[in-house]
């Protein structure tokens, strides 16, 4: 009877976690729109500088019709799940990355005595709501997508392409915190996660079969970034899948997710483990 006592304490702590959550970015979100013309002036300039990646895929595309066996429009697909699901997962997770910092300076101690989870502290730390400027602009490029594709949508093909946006943020989200977590061993690797998170929407806003098997097995069965948009957009297209996988293969982004989930919720708890206070 213990255990499902535990189990059931424990879902009602993470019930818990958007209301505290909300709770510590109301003062950074408070913050940001105190000043109006400052905050829509950085979210555009967010627009702009995330949106320079799309306007090169234009330019490209202004003297080919294909790349990768994708056209523009199958591009701007790709483009815009992979910017939706990282802009998402850096808007709700992004601070975590600087729980390195915390750590060399002590303050990671003060996370351990407040009553919330060390774990929403960090993700809600220094919330910067400017980072909506990213998933603001994948959404302009997404209906772009959408005008320009002759697709037979159904139901199906609808809702899987949701998901995939959430599916994929949560895979990055869980990327951010495997980084937070590997912080815990080697202090200020930031830009490690960093090669993985950005440097991941970067590989995955292309089709991701011109960059050779390797790299492809690598996203697939290591760090499993093709499973952010890459398999889910083919299978919305009506693409074959790669590698000899079956077209079914779009349909695996949430187990794959979950799976990440779990990875990434171990590897968390074992770095605060693993943490010893600077005694300051």
């Amino acid at each position: 009877m213990a255990e499902p006592r535990a189990l059931r304490r424990w879902s009602q702590q993470v019930l818990l976690w958007p209301a505290q959550y909300w709770m510590l970015i109301r003062m950074w979100v408070r913050s940001a729109l105190a000043y109006p013309l400052s905050f829509v002036l950085m979210l555009i300039s967010g627009m702009l500088i995330t949106g320079t990646d799309f306007f090169a895929v234009l330019m490209m595309f202004s003297h080919i019709t294909a790349f990768g066996g994708f056209t523009l429009g199958e591009m701007a697909l790709l483009y815009a799940t992979a910017a939706m699901a990282l802009g998402i997962a850096d808007l709700v997770t992004g601070s975590i990355e600087r729980v390195g910092q915390r750590i060399r300076s002590g303050e990671l101690d003060v996370y351990l005595i407040r009553p919330v989870p060390a774990f929403i502290q960090a993700a809600a730390d220094n919330f910067a709501l400017r980072r909506l400027g990213r998933p603001m602009q994948a959404s302009g490029v997404l209906i772009f997508a959408l005008v320009s594709l002759d697709l037979d949508w159904t139901l199906a093909k609808i809702a899987l392409l949701v998901l995939s946006m959430i599916t994929g943020s949560i895979i990055f989200a869980t990327i951010f915190v495997l980084g937070a977590a590997f912080q815990f061993v080697a202090i200020d690797s930031a830009e490690l996660a960093n090669s993985f998170t950005y440097g991941g929407q970067q590989l995955t806003q292309y089709p991701l079969a011109i960059f050779g098997k390797e790299i492809l097995r690598a996203v697939t069965f290591v760090v499993p970034l093709a499973f952010v948009n890459y398999y889910p957009v083919l299978y919305v297209l009506g693409k074959p899948a790669p590698l000899g996988l079956p077209s079914w293969t779009g349909l695996l982004a949430a187990p794959v997710a979950a799976l990440m989930v779990v990875v990434a919720s171990l590897a968390w708890r074992g770095g605060l483990r693993r943490y010893r206070s600077t005694g300051s």
